[in-house]
């Protein structure tokens, strides 16, 4: 598969907002691949800005709190992000096919979108079906292969009422041939219909890739490390994970020792890879896995970050019967050579190492040998202590500046957090040249502070550029409930914020000279249809 990815420069002076596409406006319960995705863009150019940050595109599941960072596929996108306005366009729905809706502008309701997708995804299929489509899925899964193992491992956890795969049979656990044969033909138009959602999912979202790579803008892809237990990656390549040969469950499982947050450390239970296996053949098939995994990715974005860098120096392997975090060990990643090998394979390799938490020199040299840069967060900076990394002028140029990030309070919402003390809020204020104490405009001194900051790239989240609070925050660490639902109503998206954004990028010279910011003509008319359909179809 040959790349499609623009060539990037990351120590290039520039900016970029980050905004999952779950959060983008539209009128489906859920951000999606539409035209809230194409207006995003056109936002982004004509503020100047040069990337587009997202979270992982991968589909989620309600077991894991619809969390994208607890993917049941490495490789597959979310069903959910389908748009159903270019469902209609295709001739795939009509209008009488969408049921009524009365989603929230601002909160993704999971249980009930996820009903209604399914709907309508159902009704896709079946008109999908009456065409000529045979040929356009066999193309699909010659350019993706792994979309077999993908739809199989759907069509099962169906027909095994949602179990992990490794309470599965024995002969299907195991893969053995006859066994999956059986399953192929028993469950073939579900394997078939898997397939085609993923047809759908990688055809809009290359018409949304495409659209940016026309305006000059570049988005950051998000790459978790490790991969679900229950997942097809792990069902499908059990030798490369650390798993019990006889029950296909994990011998040792990932997670981060004891620290200052937490006394008994975190406890993720993802498996772990076997990077230190003697087998030639583990190594191997491991390399290869990864490779593929790389390669699938930067097709799809331009430059990607990293979760859990540091495992790739070294990483936390906790015995699986463990019940907290408390008795792992460090053991010894792949490191540099990894990466070599990669970029042997794929060419150089544009990637933001995440670099949070309590790092090491080891994990600081691997990072800097590799010529990546590491993240900076504002929000961390203000402790009082004056040699703080996340202060900007303790920054260097090759790293990326954040507010914040998914896993954090907001800006005004930090500022008004109980937590916070008032000293910490009185050094935040004068770091940016402030002396009052309003909290309304906290989020534009942090922006000051991160455009004029010496890192190259400077990324805002999308809550702090609104000045949002924290019932706006994306995710809460270590809790369940209530996360990843965060929506943006497009009436907040207007010119005058693009504007003045631009301005401020412009005067810390972080402006995207190249960005085209008028709507294509082709794209305009079909955004102006789409918006007719649905005025049509909203409550």
């Amino acid at each position: 598969m040959q790349r499609k990815t623009a060539a990037t420069d990351l120590q290039q002076r520039a900016g970029g907002i980050l905004f999952s596409v779950s959060s983008l406006p539209g009128p489906y319960g859920i951000g999606d691949l539409g035209p809230g995705a194409l207006r995003f863009i056109d936002f982004l150019a004509r503020a100047g800005q040069k990337y587009w940050q997202i979270l992982p595109l991968g589909p989620t599941s309600p077991v894991f709190g619809n969390s994208p960072y607890m993917s049941f596929s490495a490789f597959g996108g979310n069903p959910l992000f389908i748009s159903p306005e270019l469902l209609l366009q295709q001739n795939l729905l009509r209008q009488p096919d969408l049921p009524p809706t009365d989603f929230s502008k601002y909160t993704v309701d999971y249980p009930s979108l996820i009903r209604w997708k399914r709907t309508i995804l159902d009704r896709a299929w079946q008109n999908f079906q009456a065409s000529s489509y045979q040929t356009a899925l066999d193309t699909f899964c010659k350019q993706h292969p792994w979309v077999n193992d993908h739809a199989l491992f759907l069509a099962l956890k169906t027909y095994y009422k949602d179990k992990p795969w490794y309470l599965w049979p024995k002969e299907i656990r195991f893969r053995e041939q006859s066994a999956l044969q059986q399953a192929k033909e028993i469950l073939s138009r579900e394997i078939e219909q898997a397939i085609f959602e993923q047809y759908l999912f990688f055809r809009q979202w290359e018409q949304v890739h495409s659209y940016a790579r026309r305006k000059n803008i570049q988005i950051i892809g998000d790459l978790p490390i490790y991969v679900g237990l229950d997942s097809v990656d792990v069902w499908a390549n059990r030798e490369i994970y650390d798993l019990n040969p006889k029950s296909g469950r994990p011998k040792t499982i990932a997670g981060v020792p004891p620290d200052y947050f937490s006394a008994t450390g975190q406890r993720w239970g993802n498996p772990l890879y076997r990077w230190n296996s003697r087998s030639i053949t583990v190594k191997k098939r491991l390399y290869d896995w990864w490779e593929k995994r790389l390669e699938l990715i930067f097709n799809q974005v331009d430059v990607i970050r990293i979760d859990h860098f540091r495992g790739f120096e070294s990483y936390w392997s906790i015995p699986a019967k463990e019940k907290t975090a408390i008795n792992g060990i460090w053991k010894k990643g792949p490191g540099k050579p990894f990466f070599q090998d990669m970029e042997g394979r794929l060419g150089r390799l544009p990637i933001i190492a995440e670099d949070l938490g309590i790092i090491t020199p080891a994990v600081e040299q691997l990072r800097d040998d590799l010529g990546y840069p590491g993240m900076k967060i504002l929000l961390f900076a203000f402790d009082g202590n004056p040699d703080n990394s996340y202060l900007p002028q303790n920054m260097n140029k090759n790293c990326v500046v954040y507010t914040g990030t998914h896993d954090n309070d907001t800006a005004v919402g930090w500022y008004l957090s109980p937590d916070v003390t008032p000293e910490s809020r009185r050094q935040a204020k004068r770091q940016a040249n402030r002396t009052d104490d309003d909290a309304s405009s906290f989020h534009k001194d942090m922006i000051y502070l991160a455009h004029s900051s010496t890192a190259a790239l400077a990324i805002i989240p999308m809550q702090d550029l609104l000045g949002f609070g924290n019932d706006c925050r994306m995710n809460i660490p270590s809790t369940t409930e209530g996360n990843w639902s965060w929506r943006c109503a497009r009436r907040f998206m207007t010119n005058e914020l693009a504007d003045w954004f631009r301005e401020t990028t412009e005067f810390f010279g972080r402006l995207n000279q190249n960005a085209s910011s008028a709507p294509e003509q082709a794209i305009k008319k079909y955004q102006d249809h789409a918006d007719t359909d649905t005025q049509r179809q909203s409550p």
